[in-house]
């Protein structure tokens, strides 16, 4: 077992300033220590700690606080961007190669020093590892047999990239806050590469950023246990250090909370968190994310396929009593696939619980008699608790719904197998721009399993190659309120004839102990920042 997966002892935890109240992954924290950060959250879709291959949204977080990139989005007003890494940045006037100016002195927390080179090395690696989240770098003309000459160091502490096709520079820029281009320690990745894998073996499992937090250790399904990075240049994190421990339950994490082992609950229910709100040493910070829950249907399966049935399935799902009991406060009934707030988002919901349509519709795709299908969902909660109401639903018309229930990396993993018929899931946006989602949810430009590009839509099988030429029209518009005009036209369309059911924008609520301040939820998972937090 690698010594960064062995067990914490009593000894390492004093060491830590951590006490421990047993020895069993189910024990309770003693009192949180004043300089620890101690929160309760699921964290059962983590599958690696490398950003050039992280793609989950609880990673995706642990990412945001301890590696930076060279923009970050401004949680407070996301269409800001704020520097990060980069102290000034122009776009030349043809609009097609961007500067970037670092801030001097920087370090990485291994104490090795971050200049421009460590920047090229991290964008030239992403792109030449070639994992799931590199096409969001592919799409501004960083691919493997180009990336070398677009993405140049010109200084010390300057590089410039060129882009390949006229985009908007808010585009370019936004896709630079991604986590997958987030700065990595070349000079600690390459003393660990192993079969020319530019560290990548080795970065799976443990840490070589900048951020102002640094991962100490992560144990899947256990906890992830961050730490002050005391070399990051801006203003140090308050705390020494910060624990995540992985805990599903919502009521096992309130009674964490009220009972002070823990400092924050993040994946509390409606009904707890209506408990919370009675208990003076207890308080609560929301913001609404760009990040939404929807249900896929795979169109392998030929009952699927046809277009008569996804809209019935459409119509079989009672959006507003969802809304109003297992999902209250913690999601807002939503049908597009822009979240609010997104430039192009749109308001349309065509859609409600209407059994009668629904078998109409089923009828007409010659399945009035029913047929089977399976549904992957991670068993957390609220999503098995929408897989029950959906399963009822769907027994009106006669659908038998088997569900499949795993944890969350697995069923990321079968869904990115195409290995499912029906999936629960959520999608969180990858970085503040509409195209993230259109082209995840509407392009498929090769639906063979050797497909460069995986998105949602490829993931369920669908190609429509007219929605890929409307996604790419949008992208290429610079005009601001004509690309809003086509995002919201594109999703009009969507709704009635995509394999996707939109359900609910996400709501992030958080619940904590009255001593800790400073806690920013922000709308993308990785603008959520742990590192201001203080406790009184």
């Amino acid at each position: 077992m690698s010594p960064f997966y062995s067990p914490l002892n009593r000894r390492e935890l004093l060491s830590m300033g951590i006490a421990w109240a047993g020895v069993g992954a189910s024990d309770a924290w003693a009192a949180t220590p004043k300089d620890t950060l101690v929160l309760a959250q699921a964290l059962d879709d983590m599958i690696t700690l490398d950003p050039a291959e992280s793609f989950e949204i609880s990673t995706g977080e642990i990412m945001g606080n301890t590696y930076d990139r060279l923009l970050r989005v401004d949680p407070s007003n996301p269409a800001n961007l704020v520097g990060d890494l980069a102290r000034s940045w122009s776009v030349s006037t043809e609009g097609r190669i961007f500067r970037f100016d670092l801030k001097p002195q920087l370090r990485f927390a291994s104490g090795n020093p971050l200049d421009a080179e460590d920047v090229v090395f991290s964008l030239h690696r992403a792109v030449l590892l070639d994992k799931s989240p590199a096409f969001i770098l592919a799409q501004l003309g960083l691919k493997k047999d180009s990336v070398r000459q677009r993405v140049l160091q010109t200084g010390p502490l300057s590089l410039s990239i060129e882009i390949d096709r006229d985009l908007a520079p808010s585009l370019v820029y936004n896709c630079l806050t991604a986590n997958v281009a987030s700065v990595v320690d070349r000079r600690l990745l390459l003393s660990k590469e192993s079969n020319a894998d530019l560290g990548h073996g080795w970065l799976r499992t443990h840490y070589a950023g900048s951020g102002p937090l640094k991962i100490l250790q992560w144990r899947a399904n256990e906890l992830v246990a961050l730490e002050r990075n005391d070399n990051h240049h801006s203003s140090k994190a308050p705390l020494a250090r910060v624990i995540v421990r992985h805990v599903k339950e919502s009521t096992t994490q309130r009674l964490l909370l009220q009972k002070g082992d823990i400092d924050v609950a993040r994946n509390l229910s409606p009904q707890d968190l209506d408990a919370v709100r009675t208990n003076p040493e207890l308080k609560l910070a929301s913001a609404r994310r760009g990040e939404l829950m929807y249900l896929a249907m795979n169109q392998r399966n030929p009952n699927l396929a046809k277009a008569e049935v996804r809209e019935a399935l459409k119509w079989l799902i009672d959006y507003d009593v969802i809304g109003q009991t297992l999902v209250r406060n913690i999601a807002e009934v939503h049908q597009t696939f822009l979240p609010a707030g997104v430039l192009g988002s749109s308001a349309q919901r065509p859609y409600r619980l209407d059994v009668a349509k629904a078998r109409a519709l089923l009828a007409q795709a010659g399945l009035s008699q029913g047929f089977k299908l399976t549904i992957d969902m991670r068993t957390v909660q609220p999503y098995q608790a929408i897989t029950e109401a959906l399963q009822q639903s769907l027994r009106q018309v006669g659908i038998a719904l088997e569900v499949m229930p795993s944890d969350g990396k697995q069923a990321l993993i079968r869904y990115r197998a195409r290995q499912h018929d029906l999936y629960l899931g959520s999608w969180g946006m990858d970085y503040w721009d509409p195209h993230t989602n259109a082209d995840a949810f509407a392009r498929n430009l090769d639906n063979s399993d050797a497909a460069a590009t995986k998105s949602l839509a490829w993931r369920n099988g669908w190609q429509v190659p007219e929605f890929s030429r409307r996604v790419e029209a949008a992208v290429m518009e610079r005009d601001a309120s004509r690309r809003t005009r086509l995002y919201q036209d594109l999703q009009g369309d969507f709704l009635r004839v995509s394999p996707f059911a939109i359900l609910f924008q996400l709501v992030e609520v958080a619940a904590m102990r009255a001593h800790v301040e400073g806690l920013l939820i922000g709308p993308t998972s990785e603008s959520t920042h742990l590192f201001n937090v203080r406790k009184r």
